[in-house]
């Protein structure tokens, strides 16, 4: 039997002009994902990824249907060279939560865009109506970070690696944070360019609306195992992955516990799919001897060859 494998999905800022342009020239598979996406949408979410402008791509309702769609064009593409390839562990960081439920056959593909569509109109709403920002802490462990985020008057967003942290909150909590934790010694610590302040209360209200929207969508119990964000702790009951889905956008993103079952799950390779190699990077610092291989474009089809790749365990 071949070795399990997993799959990993990339969230908001991974974006970039351009990504999946050659995934359209030269898979057919992936060309009738971003059909049918744009179809759905009723607007070229296709030539947004393709051609930008880059303001355009990197506000957050076109930054995350473009990462999502642009993600599971790169599965298909993948499915369309090797048909057996299926995981048996799926993850996504926060946006990409809902490419790997597509991707294990949770949600359906039309589904998930409405939802992401969804999900991003409201957190650009309450950005507008709370606004706010973000931080990422280099250098300080995650207990330092609390202490920061408790004097501050903000929230922990991320946990990414054992010694990067991301904060969220107000513009003046960001700030006053970031003042923090370089006088408690971090090596770094920057507002992000982002549109609002994510995963904190904030969010509050747009956590309101995608719960509404999920409680009319159709959630099946994934083909595979499945790690949400929220509670780093495998689930398969439909329920509670829609009660998760919309926890998420309040609560704290725990990438580093994400990594730590992973590897507990006895997978060692994993597949980042999708644009950038984020989570190739975070898993490194993270989990080191896990083998994590990233497919963003057909030229990365090369990196694969080496790899004997398995099918479903």
């Amino acid at each position: 039997m071949k070795k399990p494998i997993g799959f990993l999905f990339p969230g908001q800022g991974a974006q970039f002009v351009g990504m999946g342009k050659d995934l359209i020239e030269q898979s057919p598979a992936a060309r009738a994902v971003y059909e049918k996406a744009d179809a759905t949408l009723g607007y070229s979410i296709s030539k947004i990824c393709f051609e930008g402008p880059e303001t355009e791509l990197t506000r957050t309702l076109y930054a995350q249907t473009g990462i999502l769609v642009t993600s599971l064009a790169a599965l298909a593409a993948l499915r369309e060279k090797i048909p057996e390839l299926e995981p048996s562990l799926v993850a996504g960081l926060s946006l990409g939560e809902f490419t790997a439920l597509t991707a294990s056959g949770a949600i359906s593909f039309e589904d998930a865009l409405k939802l992401v569509q969804i999900r991003a109109e409201a957190m650009e709403s309450a950005a507008k109506n709370n606004p706010g920002t973000m931080a990422s802490v280099m250098g300080l462990d995650v207990e330092q970070c609390r202490i920061v985020a408790q004097e501050a008057g903000c929230e922990v967003a991320n946990l990414n690696t054992p010694d990067q942290t991301v904060l969220s909150g107000t513009l003046a909590a960001i700030e006053k944070a970031c003042k923090i934790a370089e006088a408690k010694g971090a090596k770094r610590a920057m507002p992000l360019k982002v549109g609002g302040a994510f995963h904190s209360s904030l969010m509050s209200d747009a956590k309101a609306r995608l719960e509404a929207a999920l409680a009319k969508t159709s959630v099946q119990k994934p083909r595979c195992s499945f790690i949400p964000n929220v509670t780093a702790q495998t689930v398969s009951d439909p329920e509670m992955i829609r009660s998760l889905l919309a926890k998420q956008l309040t609560s704290s993103v725990q990438w580093v516990r994400t990594m730590a079952v992973a590897k507990e799950s006895g997978i060692a390779t994993y597949l980042e799919i999708g644009p950038g190699k984020v989570l190739k990077g975070l898993a490194r610092k993270c989990q080191p001897e896990l083998e994590v291989l990233c497919f963003g474009g057909m030229a990365d089809f090369k990196t694969l060859e080496p790899l004997a790749l398995p099918a479903k365990s």
